[in-house]
């Protein structure tokens, strides 16, 4: 038995027989043309490219129709490549003036395009460099006379092996012949990624050694939630993932029952359950999952992959049809958090060597008021559709604080002048995930509306783990004592000036987290639509008095080990064997 590690990016359990699928290595031949067979490469060229466009825009329609109209979106840097005038240039300038092939000119070609991506700083580029290498295997099939590789025509279920799954083969993939699929390299936040996620294949990307490790034919099973893979696997180990399965499936089945409005323990304590989207198509799940109104909109979507800035008027609409479709239930809008791992792709913007503790966020905001103001002003005009909060992110210190809110106060009399309707009493937070925040937490409640606690972030910066670094990935550390005593003098701080507390962070949707935060009184929890009801199972199965009686205990434990032991340990003293099995999956 084996067991390989990875970044589980859509979550589930699969096990079956492993396929393997080596990486593709096309044979591009070079040779000369003579000056009268110039006219045919061309046309070869422009051949190619008209039948790779119709192949992706039926792949297009296809994820569209199945997953919603933003997925199909994922295409647009395929057809970027097919329609770049100046890429189709060089390689007819190559054929003209080198008399090469076009096969060889558009291999070399698309080599020096990945080459300049790959040399800048930009993690969401560099994701983007699978999509172009995607779209020029197809084009170059086309010209070699090669069929594409197709997963399509599967007979039987499998788990995919691969050292990359391009967005098109993924978009094709069978779903019901599909039980996860396993990558050597990827990202969270890759396109691969977001279609497994909304087709819930289990999936793990980032292996490294995956290919190397697992043969063709081979038992293997994946978990999607804890990124594990383990092959040839012993029969206990079976027995121990079949029983995850068989928990899951039955999750999964029961999200169609309609689920209680509201989370309250045995003992009376109420608390709120709500969802962080990025997309409106994400709304129907935030309603299926029960969810009481979204704790986390990350506008900064609509701001990217494109070239251009969103008017304020495709912000309002965007924003408009997020709020009516959600009430009469509140949305907290956090403003743009462009930096870290996201980037805008304005040639203004500049790459940065350190870009999770440079220009983001708040900062960006503040340094660039035109983006910031329009963007408030598009928020402030949807608060008349239902119920709207605003947050702002990284906040490191009150000054920042007071300036974004100056800024909104201009943006209130600019609307008031012009006749433009909104709320004037809209609620205004604080994102808490900057220790030195944490660490004045007391004056910014007294200037804030509402905390949310962003423990992605607090967790990386307090424990200085870049959580996107998979070398560093182990530290990583929810349970850490010192994120847990942050988190407690936070809410403290906040509720002695009566602010209420939400958590908008991963850690909220981890039931033995979940029972320590209801523990140190937190008021509401923000997760994705997928763990809600998981939660709210937790919280209607407890009592309040018992997750605060181990409150002190938890703080008083030495390492993240002998935390999750002993919240585990508590869980299982107060739950049905069932419902733990079932919330621990």
């Amino acid at each position: 038995m084996i067991r390989l590690k990875g970044i589980g990016v859509s979550g589930g359990v699969g096990i079956g027989k492993a396929l393997v699928i080596r990486k593709d290595e096309l044979r591009v031949p070079k040779r000369k043309v003579s000056h009268v067979e110039i006219s045919r490469e061309i046309y070869r060229l422009e051949e190619a490219l008209i039948e790779t466009r119709r192949e992706i825009s039926n792949l297009q329609k296809k994820i569209a129709t199945e997953i919603g109209f933003d997925h199909g979106r994922i295409f647009e840097a395929h057809y970027l490549v097919l329609e770049d005038r100046v890429l189709i240039e060089d390689v007819i300038t190559q054929i003209k003036n080198k008399r090469v092939n076009v096969e060889y000119a558009f291999s070399q070609s698309i080599e020096k395009y990945v080459s300049t991506l790959l040399k800048l700083n930009d993690e969401y580029l560099k994701e983007r460099v699978i999509d172009i290498e995607d779209i020029a295997r197809r084009v170059l099939r086309k010209m070699l006379k090669e069929a594409t590789t197709s997963l399509s025509d599967l007979k039987e279920k499998v788990i995919i092996v691969a050292h990359d799954l391009a967005p098109s083969q993924t978009a094709s993939l069978p779903k019901d012949k599909i039980l996860g699929f396993i990558t050597d390299i990827g990202g969270r936040t890759s396109h691969t990624a977001i279609i497994a996620r909304s087709l819930r294949i289990p999936a793990v990307v980032g292996v490294e050694v995956a290919t190397e490790n697992i043969e063709f034919g081979s038992k293997i099973i994946i978990d999607g939630s804890s990124g594990t893979v383990v092959v040839s696997p012993t029969d206990k180990s079976l027995k121990e993932y079949q029983k995850k399965l068989t928990i899951y499936t039955k999750e999964i089945k029961a999200i169609h029952i309609p689920k209680k409005l509201k989370a309250c323990t045995k003992d009376g304590k109420e608390v709120i359950i709500s969802a962080n989207i990025e997309l409106p198509e994400e709304l129907p799940l935030v309603k299926q999952y029960g969810a009481e109104g979204i704790g986390l909109y990350r506008t900064e979507y609509i701001f990217l992959g494109r070239r251009d800035l969103p008017s304020e008027e495709e912000q309002f609409k965007a924003y408009s049809k997020v709020v009516k479709d959600i009430s009469p239930h509140p949305v907290v809008f956090r403003t743009i958090d462009i930096g870290g791992d996201k980037f805008l792709s304005q040639p203004q913007v500049p790459r940065e060597m350190s870009p999770f503790l440079g220009w983001r966020a708040i900062r960006f905001c503040l340094a660039r008021p035109e983006i910031f103001k329009t963007q408030l002003r598009a928020i402030l005009r949807a608060s008349v559709d239902g119920i709207v909060e605003i947050m702002f992110p990284m906040i490191s210190g009150i000054g920042e604080l007071r300036e974004a809110k100056n800024i909104l106060s201009e943006c209130k009399k600019e609307l008031s002048a012009e006749g433009l309707g909104f709320d004037e009493n809209i609620s205004v937070g604080t994102m808490i995930e900057v220790p030195s925040a944490a660490l004045t937490a007391d004056d910014l409640a007294k200037e804030s509306d509402f905390f949310s606690i962003g423990t992605n972030d607090l967790i990386q910066y307090s424990l200085a783990v870049d959580r996107a670094n998979e070398k560093v990935a182990y530290l990583y550390e929810p349970g850490h004592p010192a994120v847990l005593r942050l988190i407690k003098s936070v809410i403290e701080a906040a509720h002695k000036n009566n602010t209420p507390v939400s958590m908008c962070g991963e850690m909220s949707s981890y039931p033995m987290f979940a029972f320590f935060l209801l523990g140190i009184g937190l008021d509401q929890f923000s997760m994705a639509p997928p763990q809600v009801p998981k939660i709210k199972e937790l919280i209607n199965n407890i009592n309040y008095k018992d997750a605060h009686r181990t409150v002190k205990k938890t703080l008083a434990l030495s390492t993240p080990r002998e935390v999750e032991k002993y919240l585990q340990k508590e869980l299982k003293k107060i739950l049905t064997e069932e419902c733990y099995h079932m919330l621990m999956i």
